[in-house]
């Protein structure tokens, strides 16, 4: 089974303004296509945007926009489980940038590869990328679109591996993962089985 993990850089605060995008193609042994590519998103940078990932106005004045490479994207996104690590943040920019486009949402399943590492790997000092891929040793660049695609991809397959599972469904089942879904007017965020419990609790606790 293929999966595709996913990074975004942003220009500023705004989630439509994605600079880079990082895609990865991979299964549970290998990485099988990777692609990258800068995007002008036609607004200023934010230089703390800009001290994070490096990322500058220069750098992206030739670069294509996003509806003009959002069908290479979606070759990519279709018919695969999107991975993406914190993807709360990379789905909502991706979300929110087919709305700055009028571009109809398309039918993603994803999983977030922070929620999957607190189950997987409980009682680390916290759960960002750079401190996890430390702890598995897997070297990247930080804040590098391609870069944090390739280290979430390795961090999936790594959850397999210590899950004793071979794919993705099985993953979902064994954790109870609640997938994050974008669709056609709307979406539901990726959830750790704590979260949907607690959730759960409260609603019942407002019927009485």
């Amino acid at each position: 089974m293929n999966y595709v993990a996913i990074d975004f850089e942003t220009a500023n605060q705004s989630r439509y303004s994605p600079c880079a995008v990082g895609l990865v193609v991979f299964n549970k042994e290998k990485i099988l296509e990777e692609y990258y590519t800068l995007i002008n998103p036609n607004m200023e940078f934010d230089p703390y945007n800009t001290m994070i990932h490096g990322i500058t106005e220069e750098d992206v004045t030739d670069a294509p926009t996003f509806d003009e490479i959002w069908g290479e994207l979606y070759s990519y996104l279709n018919n695969h489980v999107s991975i993406a690590h914190n993807a709360s943040f990379d789905m909502s920019v991706l979300r929110h940038t087919l709305d700055h486009f009028e571009i109809t949402h398309p039918k993603i399943e994803y999983l977030c590869t922070c929620i999957i590492s607190k189950i997987v790997w409980p009682g680390l000092i916290n759960y960002k990328l750079n401190t996890i891929a430390e702890l598995k040793n897997i070297t990247f660049n930080h804040h590098n679109a391609i870069e944090d695609a390739r280290a979430a991809a390795k961090l999936f397959q790594q959850a397999l591996i210590d899950s004793d599972v071979e794919i993705a469904d099985e993953l979902i089942q064994k954790h109870r993962l609640i997938p994050g879904k974008i669709f056609d007017g709307g979406y539901v965020a990726a959830k750790s089985p704590r979260k949907a419990r607690s959730k759960s609790r409260k609603i019942n606790q407002l019927n009485y």
